[in-house]
């Protein structure tokens, strides 16, 4: 993490030289003597990252040149804040209150004298050896041999167990049963159930199947809603319900239905006891799947428990699964096999000792000498009879063989909560607020961040929970004993500490090491119900994972910024704001910030906040109204929000003002019909995404059609049109003259309540790079729709939402690169077309409350499918339909 902070700091201390040269002239050499000797002490600090340090006097100058940048980070910070408020007051308080800061950093520079003498010298006597570097930039750091992430159809060594837990689950008692998968970490247990849930007999068994990750710290009332939020809509009533009156509507709920609920990671019986009382013990035939490291959980009095103990893996199995994640899907060459067998022979049959040494030997490539020196140093990290151990040491080892810019990239892994599935959008752009991301070339910062959690996926750090469509990551999380590795990396560093319990504020506000830490997690109340000055000075980041939503009192509305001015990341979605809070906007490091507010204007003063990257507004109301200039936000990246947004049109800047132009602005989601002016698309020229939310019919006037402004964006790739006037019955919010043509490289397009006709599909298949087609809530109207020869070329998913369609006529010809076909609420349908049985590429067909002829063709495709499995491609055709009284062959 140091690393990380000290080249971030450089990267302000380099921006303050250049826009505060006034007022720090007299120091300004003194001031490039600083960022020089932080150079030197980041090449120090990756240097001593290379391997443990084991010289207690080596270990104590690393925590203090830590502590040096830590206290360089305050003092830059605090500047960036002082130059910004001095930069916007009077010649009068300029003259009253000069800059005091450029002194700060003088004395600070003063005092790491010494320790900079002392680095010399432990290079002078070569303690890290004869490559080592003084430059700041470390060794290069090595590219790992990408193999190809294997999307595995079933996982080595446990097909045969997932058979012997499906059989428990759909066995013949009428009564509710428990089946608990037991195992030590690291076993596969998740690995199991995750199997076992998605298998076919499960999912033609049970219609209510559910997935909730309990963890260590089991939170009732957290586990109870998101059982609850995946059959049924949960609203601010529900979510503010007691933990025993959700128990109370969970068990209706669930009491006439059949159910399959799987609990991952249960760890105590107690755990269990509060929370089986929520499921009802009807004869529906329901199961509840248990995994867990203890034997005794799951017993239950009132049913029937069996438990299935979870095996090692064989030699052959350990082997089989060591190429699989050191090689990908290439053949191991002749001369690694006699040091790979060794390698898996000594892990011992334990599958996550065996990914992590393969995370290594894939970063290693296919040297011979590699691999040997691998098989030699196992043994030392195997600390017999104690396999939590043996796999501290095994993550400590892969953690000891990343390149210095991934490490705090995974170390960040520990900030979350345990079994915290992460969308991978919202962990790109909180790596790129804490400054783990740097510029490279041409690339984005998110595809820099892209490239580098591939990166750890690929060394087997960290896993993949969902794939988008484009096949790129969508959400991610790591092992719990790779989280625990991670956060204790972050607490060891000063980097993060977690409050769970309101007496852990009390005993810690008195220590001097807990107010360095730079992160908290902390539960969204305690902003209610503890002075914020009990959490300490110096915090960067707050993130709160919470289902518990709170307004903050006035009182904390005013006290909050003041308390927590170095703030550069809120993560706060629970956390309701009643009124603005005017002192938010002299937070000015702020670079990602999640609000939650009660109101439908943003002031002015909002684009003080000149080192935005990332905003993201939740409010009730369908309107935000942003009063100040957006384009004064130059450092904006992603601005998202859930109403329709409108802003100042800027018109009257010039146009080839730079200080004027977003242009990183990838993200703009979602802004109204009216704002999309031609200014508007000169300045955010970079968007990606863009959303658009509102009275369509305005968007589309003949006279001055402002979509020909959208059309222009040619790094457009995800485009979302959102009509707000769905159920108007006259002309007036109608859309008479939909585009002919847009954004030449779209590859997402949303349409949501449009009611276009559907000869307008033919302009849609026009579309060359068009790889999504998403139709939502009468995106179309009509009951005919014909397809056209030739259109579609690159289309992989096509979802049709509500529609009163009801003759489809359509061919493999129409659709040749389908991959995924998604119908939900087309009541009216009479069939799927079975000419789509002809798509070599097609995999999936969902069918979601559409009807019973509509289910029979699907059925019919897929039938045809088996009778030709070349083609496509070898692979057969899934048809899951929801609910399952459609289903014909039930």
């Amino acid at each position: 993490m140091t690393d990380a902070t000290v080249t971030f700091i450089l990267e302000n201390l380099k921006e303050l030289i250049a826009s505060t040269s006034k007022q720090i002239s007299e120091v300004n050499v003194n001031v490039k003597s600083l960022s020089d000797d932080l150079d030197f002490f980041k090449g120090f600090l990756l240097d001593a990252t290379k391997k443990p340090i084991e010289d207690a006097a080596m270990k104590a100058l690393v925590k203090q040149i830590r502590n040096a940048v830590y206290e360089a980070e305050d003092i830059v910070d605090e500047y960036v804040i002082e130059a910004a408020q001095y930069k916007s007051s009077s010649l009068f308080s300029k003259i009253k209150h000069p800059l005091d800061r450029p002194t700060k950093l003088l004395n600070l520079a003063q005092k790491i004298e010494p320790m900079k003498a002392m680095v010399k010298e432990i290079y002078e006597k070569k303690k890290f050896g004869d490559g080592a570097r003084l430059d700041g930039e470390g060794s290069k750091p090595s590219k790992i041999t990408k193999a190809p992430i294997v999307e595995e159809d079933h996982v080595v060594g446990i097909g045969d167990e997932a058979e012997l837990v499906i059989n428990l689950l759909t066995g013949e008692s009428e009564k509710l049963e428990v089946v608990s998968i037991v195992g030590m970490p690291g076993l596969g247990k998740t690995t199991l159930a995750k199997m076992v849930f998605c298998d076919p007999k499960i999912e033609f068994e049970f219609y209510n199947r559910i997935w909730v990750y309990v963890s260590q710290d089991c939170n009732r009332k957290e586990v109870f809603l998101t059982i609850l939020d995946q059959i049924t809509k949960v609203t601010d009533e529900i979510r503010n319900m007691t933990e025993d009156n959700l128990a109370q509507k969970l068990l209706r709920s669930l009491e006439k239905e059949k159910y399959l609920i799987v609990m991952d990671d249960v760890w105590t019986q107690n755990d269990w006891n509060h929370l089986q009382v929520a499921f009802p013990k009807n004869k529906k035939k329901s199961r509840i799947l248990l995994t867990s490291r203890d034997k005794n959980v799951g017993k239950n009095a009132d049913c029937k428990v069996q438990r299935h103990d979870l095996r090692f893996l064989t030699p052959d199995e350990s082997w089989t699964l060591l190429q699989r994640k050191a090689l990908g899907l290439e053949e191991c060459p002749r001369d690694l096999v006699k040091h790979g067998k060794k390698i898996a022979a000594e892990c011992d049959g334990l599958p996550l000792a065996i990914v992590v040494i393969g995370g290594i030997l894939l970063e290693k490539g296919t040297e011979g000498s590699h691999w040997e020196d691998v098989s030699k140093n196992v043994k030392e990290y195997i600390v017999e009879m104690d396999p939590g151990k043996t796999m501290d040491n095994f993550i400590a080892w892969s953690f000891n063989h990343l390149p210095y810019h991934l490490r705090a990239c995974f170390i960040y892994f520990g900030m979350l909560p345990e079994d915290y599935r992460i969308s991978v959008r919202k962990l790109i752009r909180l790596w790129v607020a804490e400054g783990f991301i740097q510029r490279k070339g041409d690339l984005t910062l998110e595809n820099i961040a892209e490239d580098y959690l591939e990166d750890l996926v690929n060394r087997n750090l960290v896993m993949v929970e969902k794939w988008r469509s484009n096949g790129k990551i969508k959400t991610c999380y790591v092992h719990d004993m790779i989280h625990v590795f991670c956060k204790n990396k972050a607490v060891e560093e000063n980097f993060y500490h977690e409050i769970k319990r309101s007496d852990q504020i009390t005993d810690l506000s008195s220590n001097d090491a807990f107010k360095m830490y730079r992160s908290l997690s902390i539960p969204p109340h305690f902003l209610n119900t503890k002075s914020p000055k009990q959490f300490g000075s110096h915090v960067r980041s707050i993130l709160c994972f919470s289902n518990d939503e709170i307004t903050l009192t006035l009182a904390n509305i005013s006290s909050f910024p003041k308390t927590f001015k170095l703030l550069r990341v809120l993560d706060g979605e629970p956390i309701r704001f009643s009124r603005f809070p005017a002192d938010l906007t002299l937070l000015v490091n702020l670079r990602y910030l999640v609000l939650s507010i009660q109101f439908k204007i943003l002031p002015k003063h909002i684009t003080n906040l000149s080192n935005m990257q990332t905003l993201i507004v939740k409010t009730s109301s369908n309107t935000l109204d942003i009063k100040g200039d957006i384009f004064k936000m130059v450092r904006l990246r992603h601005l998202e929000t859930n109403a329709s947004i409108s802003f100042s049109d800027p018109v009257s800047r010039k146009r080839n003002d730079e200080d004027g132009s977003l242009i990183y602005l990838r993200t703009l989601s979602t802004i109204s019909p009216e704002t999309c002016s031609e200014d508007v698309f000169d300045r955010a020229r970079n968007l990606s995404k863009l959303g658009i939310r509102g009275q369509l019919s305005k968007l589309f006037e003949v006279k001055g059609c402002l979509f020909d402004n959208v059309k222009r964006l040619n790094s457009l790739e995800n485009l979302k049109l959102f009509n707000d006037m769905v159920d108007v019955q006259d002309s007036k919010g109608k859309i008479v003259s939909p585009p002919d043509k847009f954004p030449p490289n779209l590859k997402k397009l949303t349409l949501y309540g449009t009611q276009l006709d559907w000869n307008y599909m033919s302009t849609l298949g026009r579309l060359e790079n068009l790889e999504i087609l998403k139709l939502k809530e009468n995106a179309f109207k009509g009951t005919w729709w014909g397809a056209k020869e030739g259109g579609f070329p690159a289309l992989k998913i096509l979802h049709i939402g509500r529609t009163d369609l009801t003759n489809w006529v359509a061919s493999g010809s129409h659709f040749p690169s389908l991959k995924s076909l998604h119908i939900q609420h087309c009541a009216h349908l009479n069939a799927v077309p079975l000419g789509l049985a002809d798509i070599a590429t097609l995999q999936t067909i969902e069918l979601y409350w559409t009807n019973i002829p509509a289910a029979t063709s699907a059925k019919k495709i897929q039938d045809q499918k088996k009778k030709d499995p070349q083609a496509n491609k070898g692979k057969g055709l899934k048809v899951s339909i929801y609910p399952p009284d459609h289903d014909i062959d039930k």
